[in-house]
Protein backbone atom coordinates (compact mmCIF):
# COMPACT_ATOMS: atom_id res chain seq x y z
CA UNK A 1 0.00 0.00 0.00
CA UNK A 2 1.22 3.46 -0.81
CA UNK A 3 0.18 7.04 -1.24
CA UNK A 4 1.24 8.64 -4.51
CA UNK A 5 0.68 12.35 -5.01
CA UNK A 6 -1.54 12.83 -8.06
CA UNK A 7 -4.64 14.40 -9.53
CA UNK A 8 -7.39 11.82 -9.64
CA UNK A 9 -7.95 10.59 -13.20
CA UNK A 10 -11.70 10.69 -12.57
CA UNK A 11 -11.36 14.37 -11.55
CA UNK A 12 -9.78 15.24 -14.88
CA UNK A 13 -12.72 13.71 -16.75
CA UNK A 14 -15.27 15.26 -14.36
CA UNK A 15 -13.78 18.73 -15.01
CA UNK A 16 -14.66 18.33 -18.68
CA UNK A 17 -18.18 17.30 -17.67
CA UNK A 18 -18.60 20.40 -15.43
CA UNK A 19 -18.94 18.34 -12.24
CA UNK A 20 -16.62 20.58 -10.16
CA UNK A 21 -17.08 24.29 -9.44
CA UNK A 22 -14.17 26.13 -7.82
CA UNK A 23 -15.93 29.53 -7.74
CA UNK A 24 -14.75 31.08 -4.49
CA UNK A 25 -17.97 31.93 -2.63
CA UNK A 26 -20.71 30.11 -4.53
CA UNK A 27 -18.88 27.02 -5.77
CA UNK A 28 -18.72 23.46 -4.51
CA UNK A 29 -17.57 22.47 -1.02
CA UNK A 30 -14.28 20.62 -0.65
CA UNK A 31 -12.86 18.64 2.27
CA UNK A 32 -9.50 17.15 3.17
CA UNK A 33 -9.20 13.77 4.91
CA UNK A 34 -6.00 12.42 6.49
CA UNK A 35 -4.66 8.89 5.97
CA UNK A 36 -2.14 6.52 7.52
CA UNK A 37 0.75 4.94 5.65
CA UNK A 38 -1.45 1.84 5.16
CA UNK A 39 -3.73 3.74 2.75
CA UNK A 40 -3.65 3.39 -1.00
CA UNK A 41 -4.27 6.77 -2.64
CA UNK A 42 -3.19 7.64 -6.18
CA UNK A 43 -4.45 8.78 -9.58
CA UNK A 44 -6.87 5.83 -9.65
CA UNK A 45 -8.65 7.01 -6.47
CA UNK A 46 -12.17 8.05 -7.43
CA UNK A 47 -13.84 9.00 -4.14
CA UNK A 48 -13.37 9.56 -0.42
CA UNK A 49 -12.99 6.35 1.57
CA UNK A 50 -12.75 5.77 5.31
CA UNK A 51 -10.33 2.87 4.74
CA UNK A 52 -7.06 3.60 6.57
CA UNK A 53 -8.16 7.13 7.45
CA UNK A 54 -6.64 8.39 10.70
CA UNK A 55 -8.86 7.94 13.75
CA UNK A 56 -11.01 10.58 15.38
CA UNK A 57 -8.99 12.81 17.69
CA UNK A 58 -9.61 16.30 18.99
CA UNK A 59 -11.05 18.43 16.19
CA UNK A 60 -10.39 15.75 13.54
CA UNK A 61 -13.34 13.48 12.78
CA UNK A 62 -14.03 10.91 10.08
CA UNK A 63 -14.27 12.55 6.69
CA UNK A 64 -11.75 15.23 7.60
CA UNK A 65 -12.41 18.93 7.55
CA UNK A 66 -13.82 21.57 5.26
CA UNK A 67 -11.45 23.56 3.10
CA UNK A 68 -11.80 27.29 2.48
CA UNK A 69 -11.45 28.03 -1.22
CA UNK A 70 -9.37 31.20 -1.59
CA UNK A 71 -10.12 31.49 -5.28
CA UNK A 72 -8.84 30.78 -8.74
CA UNK A 73 -6.58 32.62 -11.13
CA UNK A 74 -4.88 32.25 -14.48
CA UNK A 75 -1.50 33.51 -15.61
CA UNK A 76 0.79 32.51 -18.47
CA UNK A 77 -1.75 29.91 -19.59
CA UNK A 78 -1.85 28.14 -16.21
CA UNK A 79 -5.10 28.01 -14.22
CA UNK A 80 -4.67 27.63 -10.45
CA UNK A 81 -6.76 27.05 -7.32
CA UNK A 82 -5.86 28.05 -3.78
CA UNK A 83 -7.13 26.74 -0.45
CA UNK A 84 -6.48 28.24 2.98
CA UNK A 85 -4.21 26.20 5.23
CA UNK A 86 -6.23 23.73 7.32
CA UNK A 87 -5.51 23.01 10.99
CA UNK A 88 -6.97 20.41 13.32
CA UNK A 89 -6.49 21.26 17.00
CA UNK A 90 -6.25 19.08 20.09
CA UNK A 91 -5.24 16.03 18.08
CA UNK A 92 -2.97 13.07 18.57
CA UNK A 93 -2.49 11.48 15.16
CA UNK A 94 -0.01 10.32 12.57
CA UNK A 95 -0.76 10.91 8.89
CA UNK A 96 1.21 9.98 5.78
CA UNK A 97 -1.05 11.73 3.28
CA UNK A 98 -4.41 13.23 2.49
CA UNK A 99 -7.24 13.28 -0.01
CA UNK A 100 -8.96 16.44 -1.21
CA UNK A 101 -12.48 15.63 -2.33
CA UNK A 102 -15.65 17.40 -3.41
CA UNK A 103 -18.70 16.95 -1.20
CA UNK A 104 -20.97 18.91 -3.57
CA UNK A 105 -20.20 17.13 -6.84
CA UNK A 106 -22.85 15.11 -8.63
CA UNK A 107 -20.58 12.14 -7.98
CA UNK A 108 -20.68 11.47 -4.23
CA UNK A 109 -17.49 12.58 -2.45
CA UNK A 110 -15.55 12.77 -5.72
CA UNK A 111 -11.76 12.63 -5.36
CA UNK A 112 -9.80 15.66 -6.54
CA UNK A 113 -6.23 14.76 -5.61
CA UNK A 114 -4.13 12.59 -3.36
CA UNK A 115 -1.37 14.25 -1.32
CA UNK A 116 1.75 12.42 -0.17
CA UNK A 117 3.45 14.10 2.80
CA UNK A 118 6.72 12.27 1.99
CA UNK A 119 6.87 10.72 5.47
CA UNK A 120 4.64 10.21 8.48
CA UNK A 121 3.71 13.53 10.12
CA UNK A 122 2.65 13.48 13.77
CA UNK A 123 0.89 15.73 16.24
CA UNK A 124 0.66 14.78 19.92
CA UNK A 125 -1.96 16.64 21.95
CA UNK A 126 -1.46 19.54 19.58
CA UNK A 127 -2.27 21.06 16.21
CA UNK A 128 -1.90 19.30 12.87
CA UNK A 129 -1.71 21.79 9.99
CA UNK A 130 -1.83 21.16 6.27
CA UNK A 131 0.00 24.10 4.74
CA UNK A 132 -0.82 24.62 1.08
CA UNK A 133 1.87 25.86 -1.30
CA UNK A 134 2.05 29.42 -2.62
CA UNK A 135 -0.76 30.59 -4.92
CA UNK A 136 1.46 30.77 -8.00
CA UNK A 137 1.48 29.09 -11.40
CA UNK A 138 4.57 27.13 -10.36
CA UNK A 139 3.41 25.98 -6.92
CA UNK A 140 -0.38 26.06 -6.37
CA UNK A 141 -1.90 22.82 -5.13
CA UNK A 142 -4.04 22.50 -8.29
CA UNK A 143 -2.59 23.68 -11.60
CA UNK A 144 -3.91 23.10 -15.11
CA UNK A 145 -1.84 23.97 -18.14
CA UNK A 146 -1.99 22.98 -21.75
Amino acid sequence: MAITQALANSFKKELLEADHDFTQTTGDKFKIALYTSSATLNSATTAYTASNEVGNSGQYTAGGGALVNNGTSIASGVAIVDFADRSFTGVTLTARGALIYNTSATITDAAVCALDFGADKTATSGTFTIQFPAFTTAAAILRISG
